[in-house]
């Protein structure tokens, strides 16, 4: 799908310098842009590339001065703030190529499951009895999506995605390949024969509206009750929420993350890559944790920033780590004052 710089500039409030009539088809970064491509311009230290890209258009700056012309193929689009206009096309671009709609054959829905207006259900995916989907969701191939599950309006869940039974998810969510909603939670208790019995776990999962989920992320169901991941949540890939876990209102964790069974993470928390936190904790809102923490403990101030393992507020941390790091030398100190004492 082709687009002229007058159609963008349209559609983002921009002045073009150039020809209004230039289109674009594809998007490209400012240094490696090409003919045919749109790019932009927001940070001052990629200011250079402007005079050499090949790019068709570029979107920057209404303020931005520039030192010398660019080249005579290439259209600028100026606007207020280039990187939101940019993002803004990018979500329009990524709307365009999800506008499937339709059932491919072959799959398998179940008669008493029930779907709204707009959507798409790739091939060999599965819906089981009683589903319930909302308007414009998109269910691309080989998802499975089991008994009684509820899915709101405008969610997406791509290839391989796999929603256990009873669970509930809002609208607006996202769910990225080969993640798993409603596995059974880590459970199991020791016999007298040293051997461990499974413990059932007959609850679900419930993730609110604006959720985002990366690949190959895992969110287990809880033992009774649920687990919850709250609204406008955003979660990478490679995470695992164990069972009857609470996740607070837009809270944001990076790559490789876990958290134990039953514990409460408040809102607007930050958890660095490959954190973890044990179980039966409570996390106060605003709290950051840095990657690679361990939180073996409440964290009852709002706002309070930890790290290390076992976690602790950061600037003890840091204050500790130079300790650390002089551990060596002060040993050899110690070792040349005592063999000084003897002597």
């Amino acid at each position: 799908m082709e687009f002229t710089a007058k159609q963008i500039a349209g559609l983002l409030q921009g002045t073009v310098e150039g020809d209004e009539n230039t289109t674009v088809s594809t998007l490209s970064k400012i240094e490696e842009g090409k003919k045919g491509s749109l790019s932009f311009l927001s940070n001052p230290i990629y200011t250079n590339f402007i005079y050499g890209t090949d790019a068709s258009i570029v979107i920057l700056n209404t303020d931005l001065v520039l030192e010398k012309p660019v080249k005579e193929t290439c259209t600028l689009i100026r606007v207020k703030n280039p990187y939101e206009s940019f993002a803004k096309l990018l979500e329009m671009y990524s709307e365009s190529r999800q506008k499937k709609t339709g059932i491919e054959q072959p799959c398998f829905i179940s008669p008493s499951a029930k779907y709204g207006k707009d959507c798409y259900v790739g091939a060999f995916a599965y819906l089981g009895e009683n589903v319930r989907i909302g308007n414009n969701v998109k269910i691309f191939p080989h998802c499975y999506v089991g008994d009684n599950v509820t899915i709101g309006d405008n969610c997406i869940l791509y290839s391989g995605v796999k929603i256990y039974h009873d669970c509930v998810i809002g609208n607006d969510c996202t769910i990225h390949a080969s993640s798993v909603v409603g596995s059974d939670g880590f459970g199991f208790a020791p016999n007298a024969e040293n051997n461990y019995k499974k413990i059932q776990h007959i609850g679900n999962v419930i993730i609110e509206d604006f959720v985002e989920i990366g690949s190959n992320t895992s969110i287990d169901r809880a033992t009774i009750g649920s687990t919850i991941i709250r609204k406008g949540v955003k979660l990478d890939n490679l995470i695992q929420i164990a069972h009857n876990v609470e996740v607070g209102e837009n809270t944001v964790m990076a790559g490789g993350v876990f958290i134990a069974g039953s514990t409460i993470i408040g809102k607007n928390v930050m958890i660095g890559g490959q954190a973890g936190v044990i179980g039966h904790l409570k996390i106060a809102d605003g709290v950051k944790i840095a990657g690679q923490s361990g939180v073996g403990s409440n964290i009852e101030k709002e706002g309070e920033i930890v790290q290390g393992s076992p976690a602790f507020a950061i600037g003890e941390y840091k204050r500790s780590y130079v300790l650390f790091r002089s551990l060596q030398k002060l040993n050899e100190r110690i070792r040349n004052l005592e063999l000084k004492l003897k002597d």
